[in-house]
C-alpha cells in the first residue's frame, strides 16, 4: 500500500461513511460500477425544487480513495445544486489529469490530488459523483 496515496487522512475519511446508509423514500437511486477497478459506488438521494440535493446516502463497496470520495460528498453534498455536482466531478477529473485545479469549495477534495499519478484509481475517485449524477437522471424519470 502506498503511503502518499492511502495516507492517514485518507483512511479516516474512507472509514467515516456510513456502512449501509439508505434513504427511506428517496427520488432517485443508483448503483454504478467501475469496469477498470470493479469498485460500487450506491447513491440515494432527494431533490428539492431547485434542483439541490436535500438529502443523500452512499454506499460504498471500493478501495480506500472511492470510500474517502464518497464521504466527502456525503458530509458536503446536501444543499448543492445537481448542475454543481456535474461540474464538481469535472472538475476533480480534470484536477486528476492535472490540467485543472482540485476545487476548493470542500477542503477535504485536496487529499485526493496524491492519485494523481495514479490513473487507475481515477474512476474509483469519480464513481460517487457518477452514482449522485445517475440517481438524478433516474429521479426525473420518475416524474
Amino acid at each position: 500500500m502506498d503511503s502518499a496515496l492511502y495516507n492517514r487522512d485518507i483512511l479516516r475519511l474512507a472509514t467515516s461513511l456510513v456502512a449501509g446508509d439508505r434513504l427511506a423514500d428517496p427520488d432517485g437511486s443508483a448503483e454504478v460500477r467501475s469496469p477498470l477497478c470493479g469498485s460500487r459506488i450506491q447513491a440515494d438521494i432527494v431533490i428539492d425544487a431547485d434542483g439541490k440535493l436535500r438529502d443523500l446516502a452512499l454506499r460504498a463497496n471500493a478501495c480506500a480513495l472511492g470510500q474517502a470520495s464518497a464521504a466527502i460528498l456525503a458530509q458536503n453534498g446536501v444543499g448543492t445544486a445537481m448542475t454543481e455536482v456535474a461540474k464538481l466531478r469535472d472538475d476533480v477529473a480534470q484536477a486528476l489529469q492535472r490540467t485543472g485545479n482540485m476545487p476548493s469549495c470542500w477542503p477535504e477534495l485536496a487529499l485526493l490530488a496524491a492519485a494523481c499519478d495514479y490513473p487507475s484509481r481515477h474512476a474509483a475517485i469519480l464513481l460517487p459523483y457518477d452514482a449522485i449524477l445517475a440517481a438524478a437522471v433516474q429521479a426525473k424519470e420518475k416524474v
